[in-house]
């Protein structure tokens, strides 16, 4: 089999380094936060700086921070790093497609390796039929929107600074932590559905609930780069259709636009003919999968590097309110 057949296998496994990479640094982190939180339950100021990776799962509160920012040009100052976080996967939505999902969200790269397992061990992922695959898209959509009424439009910018100052949202973080730690028996429930849902349905959490990944898609309709197909070269193997983990006819479409597509090019890395499958930029100018790569790690990576060297990435909480709050952790409340 000659080069031109195989594909571009080493696009995927590019992919999966950057994914697995981050996925150990917010393992890291949560590891570091759960001794981090042991220091303050005992009382003592912890040995460690908070880390700070695992602020890209407050996305709710970081929505509210994005308002307050955008509507009276204050920065959070209690949990910037989720900000940055937001605000990096919105800007890579709008210039690279929905990059973020495919390249970055360390849950993406969980769900992928579930689906794939389930595919490993019992042969087949189950694809649901129209009837149902449509109306369960839509919740994300649904859950998406109700979380931009409810705080874009209906939540005053007071509402939110005064929300940013509480002793709930200071140790939101921590909150997090406690979930996984000590689930509930709902919890564990849910999860393990997830879990078993996801064995069989390919990236199920991302296709049908993540009102985040929702959000992101609507965006990447504005990127200039899509998965463009040239039809003169395409010999309609339809492997890109069959390898698309969005479930999308790759195949039957010239410029791929769909908000289901994440940039992940695991079409283009799969298609066997140089040239028929790559990303395009508007006005049919193609451009080099190693370049897309290259620049969705610039704009991530370099944005939290300008972030901390600007002061918009550290809690200004200190270990005093740390420790005045931890006491009653378990019984704090969402005001």
């Amino acid at each position: 089999m000659t080069e031109r057949e195989k594909g571009r296998p080493y696009l995927r496994l590019l992919r999966y380094l950057l994914q697995w990479t981050v996925v150990a640094v917010v393992v890291y982190g949560g590891l570091a936060l759960y001794t981090f939180y042991g220091y303050l339950e005992e009382g003592r100021s912890p040995l460690l700086e908070k880390p700070l990776s695992v602020e890209g799962f407050l996305p709710i509160g970081a929505l509210m921070a994005l308002k307050l920012w955008v509507t009276e040009g204050l920065f959070d100052p209690v949990h910037p790093a989720a900000l940055v976080i937001f605000v990096l996967a919105l800007t890579l939505s709008v210039l690279l497609k929905k990059s973020f999902c495919g390249w970055i969200c360390p849950v993406g790269a969980v769900s992928e390796l579930t689906w794939k397992s389930g595919r490993l061990v019992f042969g087949r992922n189950i694809s649901l039929p129209r009837y149902l695959d449509y109306p369960l898209r839509s919740v994300k959509y649904l859950l998406m929107a109700f979380f931009l009424y409810v705080i874009v439009l209906k939540m005053s910018s007071g509402t939110i600074r005064a929300f940013l100052q509480t002793p709930y949202w200071k140790v939101a973080d921590l909150k997090l932590l406690l979930f996984f730690t000590e689930p509930t028996r709902t919890t564990l429930l849910v999860l393990l559905g997830l879990f078993v849902l996801s064995l069989f349905i390919k990236n199920f959490w991302c296709r049908y609930l993540c009102p985040y990944g929702a959000l992101l898609g609507l965006l990447s309709l504005l990127s200039p780069f899509k998965v463009t197909r040239w039809e003169s070269r395409c010999i309609h193997c339809r492997r890109c259709t069959e390898s698309c983990p969005s479930l999308l006819p790759v195949e039957q479409s010239r410029r791929l636009s769909s908000p289901e597509c994440m940039g992940c090019l695991t079409c283009v890395s799969n298609c066997p003919v140089q040239g028929a499958l790559d990303i395009g930029l508007t006005g049919g100018r193609r451009l080099n999968p190693f370049l897309f790569a290259a620049l969705v790690v610039a704009v991530f990576w370099g944005g939290v590097l300008l972030a901390k060297a600007t002061g918009n990435w550290n809690s200004n909480v200190t270990y005093e309110e740390y420790l005045s709050i931890i006491p009653g952790l378990r019984e704090l409340e969402h005001p």
